[in-house]
């Protein structure tokens, strides 16, 4: 923040050190207003709203330490620095507890007061941007940011809705790779009263046994050979937040006993400590294997199981809600739409909305990102033709073209001569317009698909 745009409230009973300091503050480009004691500090201050205030500490109806709370309660974001002829360390307890930024002793030094002046700007700058960081974190991670209007899906958010309202300790996601279990967990955490807390998230399938251990219980000082200093944890960084363990299927079974030991008692230890350290923070574990059926081949510990499970919610996949796929289809455009450079997407050919709408999507919402994505780089019109779709989507449209008999010979016969015309038709369709491509796909020269959409009626000179 420039010293322009910043407002000063001068709370100080001795008008000639506020004459002083306000001379040195307009000199400083910052706007001023003042008040000689607490009652007029506090009107001054809700009116005015100053970013700054220099508050003294001894003033005629009371100590400026009294009304330091109010301030800071009122208006967290404004920089209290307190005045006083003599600094002493109950009164500097009281400030600091209080939320003061500063001291300043009188009589004041001019350059010792810009250079606070300073610092306090910096602090007011950091603390807008934390926030406004923190504000687009968790607007990233809102249940209105998961798309989908099916009946699964809404019934999904519904429960985790109702999870991140509540104080349970812990709830398994349940869901296929690609799904958005990760989503799903950082929604619960940013929808919950946890939300000001942090958010930690490890992969147990990504990292060897010894060090997942470690990474959540952390360690003291000698634990083992690198163990050069005491390190925090998982379990204790995430204070107050939300850890999310994704793939916990993939945990050993010695690691899986002492997390149930952690989850039951609500305490833990660091490796080679000795206390032990309350816990605080939800636990959001996520698998794509069914846990129950591990359970039982004595892959994954059944009473773990249901210590996790006390709310399970199965994250439907995306071959289970059709409908959405085109819902998410405009998303992810839009998503594209923000990087593309050039002719913009506005959505799919008809003949890709099709194979869309029946693709199997064994990938789930990351493998149609990724397909959006892929032609957002590689289209060079503004509708996502098959020109550029993966092999695997036009393999599965063919093999369901096949089997439904699209050119089967009818009982009753059919022309020839229609039968080519709708194949023209459909090739036109599939490359959303483009004859040139729409010709390679029927193996036959642009100029004599021209003529026969021309001979049918369906050319137009104009669409070229």
């Amino acid at each position: 923040m420039s010293e322009s745009q910043s407002k000063v409230l001068i709370v100080d009973d001795d008008r000639f050190v506020r004459m002083a300091l306000r001379e040195a503050l307009l000199s400083w480009e910052y706007s001023v207003v003042e008040a000689a004691d607490l009652k007029t500090g506090r009107k001054v201050f809700a009116d005015e709203e100053p970013t700054i205030v220099l508050l003294d500490i001894d003033l005629p109806d009371g100590s400026g330490l009294d009304i330091l709370p109010e301030f800071k309660a009122a208006r967290p974001e404004t920089v209290v620095v307190m005045i006083t002829g003599s600094v002493d360390v109950p009164n500097t307890i009281a400030a600091l507890r209080g939320g003061a930024h500063d001291f300043i002793g009188k009589p004041v030094r001019p350059e010792e007061l810009r250079v606070t002046l300073r610092n306090a700007g910096e602090v007011q700058t950091l603390r807008r941007e934390l926030e406004q960081a923190r504000k687009e974190l968790s607007s990233g991670f809102r249940f209105e940011e998961i798309i989908g209007e099916s009946e699964a899906m809404q019934k999904a958010i519904d429960i985790a809705r109702r999870v991140a309202a509540s104080d349970v300790g812990s709830v398994l996601l349940h869901g296929e790779t690609g799904t958005g279990k990760d989503l799903f967990a950082r929604a619960i955490h940013f929808a919950s009263e946890r939300a000001n807390a942090p958010y930690l998230a490890i992969n147990c399938a990504a990292l060897p046994g010894t060090l997942i251990e470690s990474e959540l219980f952390g360690y003291e000082k000698g634990a083992f050979t690198d163990a050069k200093a005491r390190k925090e944890g998982l379990f204790e960084q995430a204070h107050g937040g939300t850890i999310f363990l994704d793939e916990i299927g993939e945990l050993e079974l010695g690691l899986q006993a002492k997390l149930l030991r952690v989850l039951e008692e609500n305490t833990f230890r660091r490796v080679g400590g000795l206390k032990d350290i309350p816990l605080n923070a939800r636990i959001v574990a996520a698998s794509n294997r069914d846990l129950k059926r591990e359970s039982e081949a004595g892959n994954f510990r059944l009473d773990l199981f249901f210590r996790l499970s006390i709310i399970q919610l199965d994250i439907p996949p995306l071959r289970a809600r059709a409908d959405d796929v085109l819902l998410l289809t405009q998303h992810y455009i839009e998503k594209a739409n923000q990087k593309r450079r050039g002719t913009k997407l506005r959505g799919l050919s008809p003949a890709v909305q099709k194979i869309f709408r029946n693709y199997e999507w064994t990938g789930n919402v990351r493998e149609l990102r990724n397909v959006i994505e892929r032609a957002s780089i590689l289209e060079d019109g503004d509708v996502v033709t098959t020109t550029h779709l993966p092999v695997d989507l036009l393999k599965a449209d063919n093999s369901s073209s096949a089997s439904s008999g699209i050119v089967s010979l009818p009982s009753g016969g059919v022309s020839l001569e229609a039968v080519e015309l709708d194949l023209a038709r459909q090739a036109v369709e599939r490359t959303g317009g483009n004859l040139t491509q729409a010709a390679k796909l029927l193996n036959i020269t642009r100029d004599q698909l021209r003529y026969k959409l021309k001979k049918s009626g369906d050319y137009d000179a104009g669409q070229e």
